[in-house]
């Protein structure tokens, strides 16, 4: 993974110091409320329900062992001894004291991490797919591109003060594990009839108020080119995006507004300016870059090993967990290993600083010092040598950490709600912890097959819930909490959005609702069918109608 050279060090410490002087001069009463609200967003404070939350980047999804127990350390110190991962693959503390985050800030510069440009009408943090490098069907390695766009955005003075935040996501290969299409620029890294690398580049998707699917504005964007093609994106952008108004100010509505040909062209426009500059890639710097993605040293003699399918055929519980929570690794012999964020107590993406201690310990020992964030809100241990899984296994268990539902319906992605979020217009734990109630038979889960099953406290959609294949929308009743159900979602490849089940349903009825169209689905499916591909066939008719019928 990337490490940080003096310039990176040196602009991360200087960061502190001036946060750390704008927090002192607002409790010193020498900033307005008002003043100080661009300042803290720009270092990744928010002020919620209960408290502050800072919001700490994690760059693409990867950090060391090192950062990871660093994270654990200020948790303990400053926060309640957990954080909270994100969709966007970053942490949240939602318990710092105001006072203290200069010094959170400095603790996390001395790991090269920080919280610039989690918050705030700026680039945020760029995803990808957390299986990058690792994965058989990918094109090319897309973290190097990832990094490449981060060092362009981080603190660029011309994109300081968007119309609205932005957001970027890569991804290589067939799959998408990135939501890219539901992004504000989604890129694909493709090769063409040539073999030369490149991207194609979708504008103008995003959830909440205005779901939107990005439109593909450019087939073939050479790979050293996508700065200079990002920067006439967002030069246009930012002439052009609405600002009298906070909810037309996305791309996705300009986009919208214009017509996606329309859009490109102003974009093709201002790129004459740009391509060919100083904005282009040199291939020096594409390899300067990329030597820090290198292949580790693997160990070629994992793969003629046979003492996993010894623990395969004798240790069931073991066998459940290697079927759902590892993954396929294009080095034979290899396995990766998604860590279960999602307890059947507890809520969905948070993790103690005992677990983050014992994950970093697991990455130092087994995965080359390394730590992945998903996008799914669960960990992930690149390049563990199938000899190693039952150790591994045995370690994550015993720290509540192996649940065997990755990919599962209890793999939730869910939002903190109102427990946390200002925001927010319902709860969400509590209806997470009813779904893990209702369904926490092994067995069932797995018959049930794959199924996404997201949940927003608000419209703002920070879960994603419009492209869960069961989408679950938090609704305020006069005071009470009611529960939107949307079906037929997909952020992968086939990316949609799904569609209104019908009425909302009270707080307490929706793990019953769930168990509906879940007995609906097996009923109807065919053969291995799954969920999504069930409702894809059949429409939410069928669903709609066992659902209301019953209620």
């Amino acid at each position: 993974m990337y490490i940080y050279n003096d310039v990176d060090q040196k602009i991360v410490d200087e960061r502190v110091e001036q946060y750390r002087d704008q927090t002192k001069r607002y409790l010193e009463g020498r900033l307005s409320d008002d003043e100080f609200l661009a300042l803290r967003l720009m270092n990744g404070l928010y002020i919620q329900r209960q408290a502050p939350m800072l919001r700490v980047a994690i760059p693409y999804g990867t950090m060391t062992s090192t950062q990871l127990r660093a994270l654990s350390a200020i948790s303990r110190k400053y926060d309640r001894g957990y954080g909270h991962f994100t969709t966007r693959t970053n942490i949240q503390f939602n318990w710092p004291k105001l006072e203290e985050v200069p010094d959170i800030l400095a603790d996390l510069a001395k790991v090269q991490l920080h919280a610039i440009q989690t918050s705030g009408n700026c680039i945020r943090n760029t995803t990808t797919d957390h299986f990058a490098g690792v994965s058989a069907t990918e094109i090319s390695d897309p973290r190097p591109w990832c990094e490449l766009i981060r060092q362009w955005s981080t603190l660029h003075p011309e994109f300081a003060y968007l119309p609205r935040k932005f957001k970027i996501a890569i991804t290589s290969g067939p799959e998408d594990r990135a939501a890219t299409q539901v992004h504000d620029v989604g890129l694909h890294l493709i090769k063409n009839a040539q073999g030369e690398l490149g991207f194609e580049v979708l504008v103008g998707g995003g959830l909440g108020r205005t779901p939107k699917i990005g439109k593909v504005i450019r087939q073939f964007l050479p790979a050293n080119e996508v700065i200079s093609y990002l920067e006439a994106i967002l030069r246009v952008y930012n002439l052009k995006g609405r600002r009298d108004n906070k909810y037309k100010a996305r791309i996705k509505i300009l986009v919208d507004a214009l017509g996606a040909d329309a859009f490109r062209d102003l974009v093709e426009e201002e790129w004459l300016h740009l391509k060919g500059s100083d904005l282009q890639i040199t291939q020096e710097e594409i390899e300067r870059v990329s030597d820090f993605f290198t292949p580790h040293d693997y160990n070629t003699e994992a793969a003629a090993d046979t003492t996993l399918d010894h623990y395969l055929e004798t240790h069931s519980e073991f066998k459940h967990w290697y079927q759902r929570n590892t993954h396929q690794h294009k080095v034979p012999g290899y396995r990766a290993v998604t860590v279960s964020l999602k307890p059947q107590l507890g809520a969905p993406g948070d993790i103690t600083a005992l677990q983050m201690d014992l994950v970093a310990e697991l990455a130092d020992r087994f995965s080359f010092g390394q730590v992945r964030s998903t996008h799914h809100q669960n960990l992930l241990l690149a390049d563990v040598d199938q000899r190693n899984l039952y150790s591994v296994w045995v370690a994550l268990r015993d720290a509540n950490l192996a649940r065997a539902n990755i990919g599962t319906l209890t793999d939730m992605i869910v939002c903190p709600g109102f427990d946390f979020c200002s925001l927010a217009n319902a709860k969400t734990l509590n209806i997470a912890q009813q779904i893990n109630d209702a369904f926490d038979d092994v067995d069932y889960l797995h018959d049930l097959g794959d199924i996404r099953l997201n949940m927003s406290g608000c419209i703002n959609a920070c879960a994603h819930h419009h492209v869960g294949h069961i989408g679950i929308l938090g609704v305020d009743k006069k005071g009470e909490d009611w529960y939107q159900i949307t079906l037929g979602g997909s952020s992968e490849a086939d990316a949609s959005l799904g569609k209104v089940l019908g009425r909302a349903v009270a707080a307490d009825e929706v793990a019953d609702t769930l168990k509906r169209l879940l007995e609906t689905y097996v009923e109807l499916r065919k053969g291995d069918e799954l969920f999504i591909d069930c409702v894809r066939r059949l429409g939410v008719e069928p669903f709609k109608e066992r659902v209301y019928a019953v209620a």
